[in-house]
């Protein structure tokens, strides 16, 4: 065999990224094949290979016994011994077996094994490399569309980006260019499959982390995100120091920073409001950009009933309910909105003069 086939596995390591053992185990097998199936042989065999001289050679392999009850896969003692006078019962003999044209035959069948474990190295390699790409943002170009999903190109794969995670404001042409959220990676086997979303939440919560730097170091922190993509979304963000304004750092001067995300995602409205471990003013704030009035909170059914004034209340639900869909989304609590008038009629709101000092929680008893 010439040095022309370990040549060749050379260069498959280095432009495939290959380990090169991988593929010398794949050749060392392919070959052992072959002889079998060539030369029709069911012995033990082992193959050798010299990558200096470029050369093979096939050694049987046979177990030393007292009695041959298996010629192909035994050797007597006395066999043995003529070859070596040094072999003992239960010793392995390998003698070389390597037939004349077995180059070529093996050649042959090598060709169509490597390429196979290639293949195999190839998808290790991609699913390694985009395992941990898991839960963040890439950017690929589309490449082509069909009626149930947009193929985006992310440099070594293919992604599918399915109808239910398309934004559905949002039309997507072929060479368009576009970040996506990597949703899930699993290696399958057709090879490893991406999962992306132009839809998911985490998309924005990583555009945020992107575009502001305090979030990326931490000195801000997203506590909550609440989508409905391609039309409106809300997130509340949270600053342990007192000193920095969380909400201020996200929107940037002039309202650049969100500015920016929101021309990423086409459009979609984003609200930022600060997160607080009070539910009163968390939901109040949650349901920016009405103003309220009080917030009632039953801690047992985590419920709220939230007041607001009688030319509010068509804001502070929002669209088809979306405003308070969202909030409710974001905060995790329940909230019934009342118009001011409502909620003095039904007695939930003490006149401006009293003292409004009683728990909040007996309106609920």
């Amino acid at each position: 065999m010439s040095t022309q086939l370990f040549d060749a596995i050379d260069y498959l390591a280095r432009e495939k990224g290959i380990d090169k053992e991988i593929l010398l185990e794949a050749l060392e097998a392919a070959l052992i094949s072959a002889y079998k199936k060539n030369f029709k042989s069911a012995t033990n065999v082992r193959v050798e290979l010299n990558e200096e001289t470029g050369k093979m050679a096939v050694f049987s392999r046979k177990n030393v016994v007292e009695e041959v009850e298996d010629h192909q896969q035994e050797i007597s003692i006395q066999e043995a011994k003529e070859i070596n006078p040094n072999y003992e019962i239960d010793d392995v003999v390998e003698v070389e077996v390597t037939p004349k044209d077995f180059g070529r035959i093996a050649a042959q069948a090598a060709k169509q094994v490597v390429t196979q474990r290639v293949r195999e190295a190839e998808r290790g390699v991609i699913f390694s490399e985009y395992s941990d790409r898991e839960d963040d943002v890439m950017t690929g170009i589309i490449q082509r569309k069909d009626a149930r999903y947009v193929y985006v190109h992310l440099g070594k794969i293919e992604a599918k980006l399915a109808e239910a995670e398309q934004m559905p404001t949002e039309e997507y042409n072929v060479h368009d260019r576009i970040k996506v959220y990597v949703t899930k990676v699993e290696n399958t086997s057709k090879g490893p499959q991406i999962y992306i979303s132009r839809s998911h939440p985490g998309l924005l919560k990583r555009l945020f982390e992107m575009e502001v730097p305090e979030i990326y170091d931490g000195i801000v922190e997203i506590k909550s995100v609440a989508r409905e993509a391609g039309d409106r979304s809300k997130v509340s963000v949270y600053a342990p120091d007192p000193d920095i304004d969380p909400v201020g750092s996200c929107v940037g001067q002039k309202g650049q920073r969100v500015q920016a995300i929101v021309n990423e995602l086409k459009g979609e409205k984003i609200d930022v409001v600060q997160w607080s471990d009070d539910p009163t003013v968390y939901v109040s704030n949650a349901l920016s950009p009405s103003k309220v009035i009080s917030v009632l909170v039953n801690e047992e059914e985590k419920a709220t009933t939230v007041i607001v004034p009688d030319y509010q209340l068509s804001l502070a639900i929002g669209k088809r309910g979306q405003n308070a869909r969202l909030a409710a989304k974001l905060t995790g609590w329940k909230i019934d909105i009342k118009s001011e008038t409502e909620a003095r009629e039904e007695g939930l709101l003490v006149e401006e003069d009293e003292a409004y000092s009683d728990n909040e929680e007996s309106l609920f008893e």
